[in-house]
């Protein structure tokens, strides 16, 4: 304690702390390349070319850093991830600060940061450009603001908190979940004093101004997050509930269970971290949220991450040697998972535990099964057809693969790609459509449709986009003004 009674800190293990930063960060962008784009990363690329203050699907901030990205790196998937890499980075310093926040010495604070480097998460969200990858380093920022704040009591952290939390809502808006569960544990735990004058008014203030522009776009076209937020839940929610507890123990490492039930059970019970209670009981409270909502296990992995910070503090003294062996076992797991460094014929092997590596193969051979098909329109009415994808992954992989193919810029329903739509009403046939094997109920859309050609992505990898359809139609059903309401979906 110091003379004020505030709990004094540890030396930062900066310099070990940042060569564990580096070296994950270094070791994600030398895999960046060996696979190809995701389809989400595909969509960023599109969204970032059609900058607005708001998506229907989501805020700006990833789209806009896809393309800051791309612009000085590359359109490459290296290109992409430097910034994905470089958040992972970010998540491991801000674990280890979250440690020394309480109480962990050098030994704790760099298995915080091993434990954070390893973990499937912050691999899988560092090596892809995600809106998660944003989130996890975000939230992360906001708990150890939080956490200053209250091992302080000095409300002048809040307006840090709240800069933070506004940049948070830029990315996603799932940040309010987190205020939602800090906010209520610091009323049922305190200390409630933080809570007292005017700098939490000036915190909120701080935020609102960050996240206006997002907020004012969403009001001004109807909430439309809301509307896929309902979707997904309705399409996943039963399915994220019942794997919400397994995905909690996995998607860290189950060798970290044990770390983040200590670490929980030292935030609200130990005497030396009274002051940080609430962060002990916004992690369940988040889960109750998520459960109710419907919503993703992985929105509540950034809280684990705090309570793996608060169990390495404790478990550093003797433990750490049994602690770091099974670190590096889990973390060796973890990157073959999450990682590409499988052949892409044997990712059948982790793809049914983490099927986002699937869905970085065979962008290329989709656009190359379209541009046959394209090439199946007689020339004199190619002026007037239509390339059109049933989903933002197969429209992102035609738009950044199809010009030097010989494609015209794809149209598509599918999300923030609708605003951008529809095609012109000169454009009235005929239509090449590509969407997944199975899923042809766009068809009834346009007439005259016959398959010409099938995707195979020349691995045998059964992932979203594997023998899709590549459909060629005479037209469509009507004008594409009165068309285009019918063919907008959400998910």
């Amino acid at each position: 304690m110091d003379g004020g009674g505030v709990p004094r800190l540890r030396p930062f293990a900066g310099r070990a702390v940042a060569g564990v930063a580096a070296g994950v960060a270094g070791l994600l962008l030398v895999l960046s390349g060996r696979y190809g784009f995701h389809r989400d990363e595909l969509y960023f690329l599109m969204a970032g070319r059609h900058p607005a203050w708001g998506y229907v699907d989501q805020p700006p901030l990833t789209p806009l850093l896809a393309r800051a990205s791309t612009a000085v790196f590359g359109e490459s998937p290296t290109g992409l991830r430097v910034v994905p890499a470089l958040l992972a980075a970010g998540s491991v310093l801000l674990t280890a600060l979250l440690a020394r926040e309480f109480g962990a010495a050098r030994r704790g604070q760099l298995l915080a940061a091993w434990a954070a480097a390893g973990s499937a998460f912050v691999l899988a969200v560092g090596h892809l450009l995600l809106t998660s990858s944003v989130d996890v380093t975000a939230w992360l920022a906001v708990c150890l603001l939080t956490a200053r704040l209250l091992r302080t009591g000095d409300g002048r952290w809040w307006p840090a908190v709240g800069a933070v939390t506004g940049l948070a809502l830029l990315n996603k808006d799932l940040v309010l979940l987190l205020v939602a569960s800090l906010l209520l544990a610091l009323l049922a735990g305190g200390p409630r004093g933080v809570l007292r004058g005017w700098w939490p008014l000036a915190g909120a203030a701080v935020g609102l101004a960050v996240a206006l522009p997002d907020l004012w776009w969403e009001a001004a076209h109807g909430w439309p997050e809301l509307t896929v937020a309902a979707g997904i839940s309705a399409k996943d929610g039963l399915g994220n509930r019942l794997m919400f507890v397994p995905m909690q123990l996995l998607y860290l490492s189950p060798a970290l269970v044990p770390v983040w039930l200590r670490g929980h059970r030292s935030l609200t019970r130990s005497p030396e971290l009274r002051w940080a209670r609430a962060l002990g009981y916004a992690y369940p409270l988040l889960c109750v949220a998520v459960l109710v909502s419907g919503g993703k296990p992985y929105y509540a992995l950034p809280l684990l991450l705090v309570l793996t910070a608060a169990g390495c503090a404790t478990a550093a003294a003797g433990t750490g040697r049994v602690l770091t062996g099974g670190l590096l076992a889990a973390a060796l797991v973890n990157v073959v998972i999450t990682l590409p460094v499988l052949p892409p014929k044997l990712l059948p092997a982790v793809t049914w535990i983490y099927p986002e590596q699937g869905e970085q193969v065979g962008w290329p051979q989709l656009a190359m099964a379209a541009a046959d098909g394209w090439r199946q329109i007689p020339a004199e009415l190619r002026p007037r057809a239509v390339l059109f994808a049933a989903n933002y992954g197969e429209a992102g992989a035609l738009a950044h693969y199809g010009p030097a193919l010989g494609l015209p810029a794809p149209y598509s329903g599918h999300m923030s790609l609708a605003d951008w739509g529809p095609p012109p009403a000169t454009a009235d046939g005929p239509v090449l459509i590509v969407h997944p094997d199975g899923l042809g109920a766009v068809e009834r859309e346009f007439t005259g449709c016959r398959q010409v050609g099938r995707v195979d992505n020349g691995q045998g990898l059964a992932n979203q986009e594997q023998h899709a359809a590549v459909v060629l139609c005479a037209g469509p059903v009507a004008p594409w003004a009165r068309l285009w309401p019918r063919l907008r979906h959400y998910y």
